[in-house]
């Protein structure tokens, strides 16, 4: 019988030795729960292949957008290389069923969570990277961020940044400002992910998730705008008027709270 990490692999169409690809699938939780040193986590393959998910959607986007200025393409490279797109396309081919986790993570269904997706596919960029070298970590990359990448358009509408046309698409429609809230912050110092929701008139509209406060709030003010804008004709009076039907809930269930970060 086929295991999920062979079906994985089947249906990313990779064979041949791939030595750092079960290091990629194991979440810190199962290393911890192992005799010290006895099994190696994905941390240092995630911190390699969050370099190489940068390098390669920094080269790609320079290609398809060459009229694009700087401020475009770091908007463009912030809508790719984010915890939402990638947990997405890994739960298109089932990356989490291949995941090793600990017994505790096991049972919290961090298997599904998008911050552990997202870091075991920067984690697998590592190791193709190390395994198979660039050229076939781009080609990785490159299906990794091909449908997202699919629905970019050069020019302001689609670079702007979201919250600066959240803002002004509530102000239109004589609502209350956006309020932005951090509701969750983990991972170790050196790398955090943010998740922040967004408010407008004490409701939640969006959530967003980041490697930094800003660009979780960039999430959240795009995720509300899909939300509220996208083939809604109703939008307008639902946010002037303050309506709670459209109301969003973080999605570990938990009431926003007040948090800096």
């Amino acid at each position: 019988m086929e295991s999920p990490r062979e079906a994985l692999l089947a249906r990313l169409g990779l064979s041949g030795e791939l030595p750092h690809l079960e290091e990629a699938l194991t979440h810190p939780s199962f290393s911890n729960e192992q005799r010290k040193g006895a099994c190696a986590d994905n941390q240092r393959l995630e911190f390699l292949g969050d370099a190489v998910l940068g390098l390669c959607v920094a080269e790609l986007l320079m290609q398809r957008f060459p009229g694009a200025d700087e401020g475009e393409l770091s908007r463009m490279r912030a809508s790719l290389v984010n915890p939402n797109p990638l947990a997405a396309w890994a739960r298109t081919v089932e990356l989490g069923a291949a995941l090793r986790l600990g017994r505790g993570a096991q049972a919290a269904g961090e298997r599904d969570r998008t911050n552990v997706l997202a870091d075991a596919v920067e984690a697998m960029m590592g190791a193709i990277y190390l395994d198979r070298g660039f050229d076939a970590a781009r080609l990785f990359v490159h299906a990794v961020i091909a449908e997202p990448l699919a629905r970019l358009t050069e020019g302001p509408e689609r670079t702007r940044d979201p919250k600066s046309e959240l803002q002004e698409r509530v102000q239109a429609t004589g609502g209350p400002s956006p309020r932005y809230r951090v509701v969750r912050v983990e991972g170790p110092p050196h790398h955090r992910d943010f998740t922040v929701v967004v408010e407008i008139d004490e409701r939640v509209v969006g959530e967003g998730q980041g490697r930094s406060k800003k660009l979780a709030e960039q999430e959240a003010a795009r995720a509300a705008i899909l939300r509220l804008w996208a083939g809604d004709a109703d939008a307008a009076s639902e946010v002037s008027s303050g309506s709670n039907e459209s109301e969003v809930r973080p999605s570990n269930g938990a009431l926003p709270r007040t948090e800096d970060a």
